[in-house]
């Protein structure tokens, strides 16, 4: 709740000259894009209960879409100094509802996988980082090995949750469709999240498709030291207050009413 924030900035009783000049070290962003991305014809990997279901169902549509992992990779670009490529891989997970007869619906669940490349500025380092392993019983271990490597800066990949733009059975074995990897590709992690065992149908006649949108945004950072103005922490003057179990309704009525959520955003409203 608000009132449970501090407040030590705006305190009347900070003066300026209780701020002092402090070096912090944070990640600083060197290069940024956003982007809009359209994926047509994905060809959906099935569990093996899914299979079954797909070669006797009608209609089929999808009733939720999440992205079960990424995997990110960064590689300087030839020949353009301090340039690198960004390539993305999204595992998405997809769970379905299909009209199976006699007015019955039957869930089941698949896996698309997309990928997306991005080039961005992330400059040129040649030094090499070494952090201690914050373990205070690392007196007599063994240290890791490492190599000199060029340092790369770290990508950053913020993405929401695709919109699934269509869904269909496609029947024809020449149909131009994405499908980026296969099963042996995906990774183990990955297909433990499901609840049946993701199995391969290129040499199936029938299988699904789905169409998905993305919004994303992609940097590139490095650590960096910055000289930044700050205050001493100060501890908050409202004490913690613990829900009543008699009464929970009590605490339910301290909260603010969440008058955002019921109004539309404006379109004319900037960032």
């Amino acid at each position: 709740m608000a009132e449970n924030r501090c407040s030590c900035g705006s305190a009347p009783s900070m003066r300026s000259s209780d701020r002092e000049m402090v070096c912090i070290e944070t990640n600083r962003i060197l290069d940024s894009c956003r982007d809009r991305d359209c994926y047509e014809n994905v060809r959906v990997k099935l569990t093996d209960f899914g299979r079954d279901i797909l070669d006797r169902a009608g209609n089929i549509r999808v009733k939720d879409a999440c992205i079960a992992w990424t995997n990110i990779t960064i590689d300087p670009v030839r020949f353009n100094r301090g340039f690198y490529q960004i390539v993305i891989r999204f595992y998405v997970k997809l769970t379905f509802e299909a009209c199976v007869g006699s007015g019955r619906a039957q869930e089941f669940e698949g896996i698309a996988v997309v990928e997306k490349k991005v080039v961005l500025w992330g400059s040129e380092s040649n030094v090499s980082v070494f952090k201690s392993s914050g373990d205070a019983n690392d007196y007599c271990a063994m240290p890791m090995l490492c190599c000199p490597t060029r340092s790369v800066p770290t990508a950053v990949v913020e993405v929401v949750d695709p919109i699934v733009l269509d869904t269909h059975i496609a029947e024809d074995k020449n149909c131009c469709c994405v499908c980026n990897c296969c099963v042996n590709d995906i990774p183990e992690y990955v297909q433990n999240n499901f609840s049946g065992r993701i199995v391969d149908d290129d040499d199936d006649n029938r299988y699904l498709v789905v169409s998905l949108g993305f919004f994303s945004v992609v940097r590139l950072v490095r650590p960096g030291q910055y000289l930044v103005q700050a205050s001493e922490y100060c501890v908050p003057d409202k004490e913690c207050v613990a829900a009543e179990e008699d009464n929970p309704c009590s605490l339910f009525r301290t909260m603010a009413f969440p008058t955002s959520e019921f109004c539309p955003p404006s379109f004319t409203q900037k960032c």
